[in-house]
């Protein structure tokens, strides 16, 4: 996803993209969303709220 989605937008602030490295986006999102966790779109996280896109 950093490769494909970040660093490709021209963000190279290496603290970004670290904190993008190390941080599993699909920890933040229900279980059934887990094989969407990557996408490059925001995700329902419940009670009417979203986890924005990577970008």
């Amino acid at each position: 996803m950093v490769d494909y989605q970040i660093k490709r937008r021209g963000i190279t602030d290496p603290r970004v993209l670290t904190a993008f490295m190390n941080v599993e986006r699909h920890r933040f999102v229900p279980t059934s969303l887990v094989g969407s966790a990557y996408r490059d779109r925001p995700l329902p996280i419940g009670e009417g709220q979203t986890i924005s896109q990577p970008y």
